[in-house]
């Protein structure tokens, strides 16, 4: 497995409104996508940009996410954590198939088949435990993709 680029972090948070405000007003940040949901993730998200080293909004991205109604996990992980926090890495590879039998050779534990993420590309994600205690999402890129 060869580390990939750093596409975001997530974020875990009670209020996706109320991080706008956080990030937009006490970080600075000056691009936030338009929140959306993912139904099927049962969650809510929004991406934050970051500066790039030469200055443009290419950055590491912020992922926020809000539970949906029925959502266990984040819920559960807002339970333990109820300003929010952060939630997993996420991680670029070329081929996510590739990666995933590379990570199950390795023993690691992938939860779930890969599946569609908010980036509208293939994800999976990695347990924790087998991370060094990081929740980690494996994210296939295309050429220039963010």
């Amino acid at each position: 497995m060869k580390l990939g680029r750093l596409n975001h972090i997530g974020v875990a948070t009670p209020s996706i409104a109320d991080s706008i405000v956080f990030y937009r007003d006490v970080m600075g940040a000056t691009k936030i996508h338009a929140p959306f949901d993912l139904p099927d993730q049962g969650v809510k998200v929004c991406f934050v940009d970051t500066p790039g080293a030469d200055g443009a909004m290419n950055g590491t991205q912020i992922e926020l996410i809000e539970p949906l109604p029925g959502n266990a996990s984040i819920a559960a992980f807002l339970e333990k954590n109820p300003a929010g926090g952060q939630h997993h890495v996420c991680y670029e590879v070329a081929d996510i198939y590739a990666a995933k039998a590379e990570f199950e050779v390795m023993g690691k534990r992938v939860l779930g088949e890969p599946r569609i993420g908010a980036h509208g590309t293939l994800i999976f994600f990695v347990h924790p435990k087998d991370m060094q205690g990081v929740l980690t999402e494996i994210m296939e890129v295309g050429v220039g993709a963010h």
